[in-house]
């Protein structure tokens, strides 16, 4: 008799985990989807990053190798192509980073939070407070880099400047604007 009551306090006792565990991951993917727009930015910049490195690299080279009458319509194709690699890029990205963020943002909050905490971290990232100070982010982003760059530009410029001079002495070319004042 003592056997089957311990028994079947463990079968509550797995029960009640089992139950406990679900809850939790129902928390878990409450999170997520909280969270989707964020995880979706991450995998857009990710996406979009080697367009942007190479869009910056092309610049220089467009002035450079292109005659002056072909280069706006040089400039103009290599956009599309840009365009094109985004438009088909970024979906696919976005839609895998969404796929795996169970598996792997999920587990860690999983392994880390308490069922309480889920629920408390879920309270306040609803709340209308974070809201706010969250559709604020693109405002205060932009202050602070527009202050940030009129107060260190004077300081950064001959720097970058010098940078520019020396890799391209290193490379056996005029700097730009070496070359320009000639």
């Amino acid at each position: 008799m003592k056997k089957l009551i311990v028994v079947a306090l463990l079968m509550l006792a797995g029960a009640a985990s089992a139950q406990s565990s679900q809850s939790k991951k129902d928390l878990v993917a409450k999170v997520l989807e909280l969270q989707q727009p964020a995880i979706e930015l991450v995998a857009r910049t990710m996406a979009e990053q080697p367009a942007q490195l190479l869009m910056q690299r092309a610049g220089p080279l467009l002035q450079q190798r292109i005659p002056p009458d072909k280069r706006q319509a040089v400039a103009r194709d290599i956009q599309a192509d840009v365009k094109k690699y985004v438009d088909e890029t970024v979906p696919l990205v976005r839609s895998r980073a969404v796929a795996l963020a169970p598996s792997t943002i999920g587990v860690l909050l999983d392994e880390r939070f308490t069922e309480d905490e889920l629920k408390q971290l879920i309270a306040i990232i609803e709340s209308p407070i974070n809201r706010k100070f969250q559709s604020l982010g693109g405002e205060m982003q932009r202050g602070l880099t527009e202050k940030l760059v009129a107060e260190t530009k004077p300081v950064i410029e001959p720097k970058i400047r010098a940078l520019d001079r020396s890799v391209a002495g290193r490379l056996g070319i005029q700097p730009p604007a070496a070359a320009a004042s000639k």
